[in-house]
């Protein structure tokens, strides 16, 4: 009965020190990762869904026309100013970095960030969940209305055909 007790303890002992808390591994950034970024000198990407705190939003308008391009010489721009009612295009500076838990960030820099953005910084981190050739998902945070949300955008080539893209309710 002794023994019994001592292997039930036992286990029980590793299994509470097992199911604690675990840190989420980072996620391993290719080598290659500026080239996947922007191709031999640039790659636009489109916004294939988003997710705010889990849910996943409409897609209309222009989300649908949105796009991002990163340059080889780590600048990049979007394309909202082409589309009507879509407000001033970004542009600046990119670059990839790192937190002391090896997260990788894709770091934009750019004056127009405090207006667009409603901050008072001129930069914004986006930790890098994906990234293949074809696939770039990101994930941040942002102010919207009186809460902070957590965004989780996932953009593809613009040549790449999405299923479903165009959801909404």
């Amino acid at each position: 009965m002794k023994l019994l007790l001592g292997i039930f303890t036992t286990t029980l002992f590793i299994s509470l020190i097992s199911c604690t808390k675990s840190q989420k591994v980072p996620f391993k950034l290719p080598k290659n990762a500026i080239s996947l970024i922007t191709g031999e000198s640039s790659k636009t990407w489109k916004l294939a869904w988003r997710y705010n705190n889990g849910t996943r939003m409409n897609m209309r308008g222009c989300f649908l026309s949105y796009r991002i391009t990163y340059l080889s010489n780590l600048t990049f721009k979007d394309n909202n100013e082409e589309h009507d009612n879509c407000g001033a295009s970004l542009k600046g500076s990119w670059e990839i970095t790192k937190d002391q838990k090896e997260n990788s960030y894709i770091k934009i820099t750019s004056d127009l960030l405090p207006n667009l953005l409603n901050t008072d910084k001129d930069y914004k981190y986006f930790k890098i969940l994906k990234l293949t050739k074809d696939t770039l998902k990101v994930q941040f945070r942002h102010k919207q209305f009186s809460s902070e949300s957590t965004i989780i955008d996932t953009f593809v080539s613009e040549g790449l055909k999405v299923e479903n893209r165009d959801f909404h309710w």
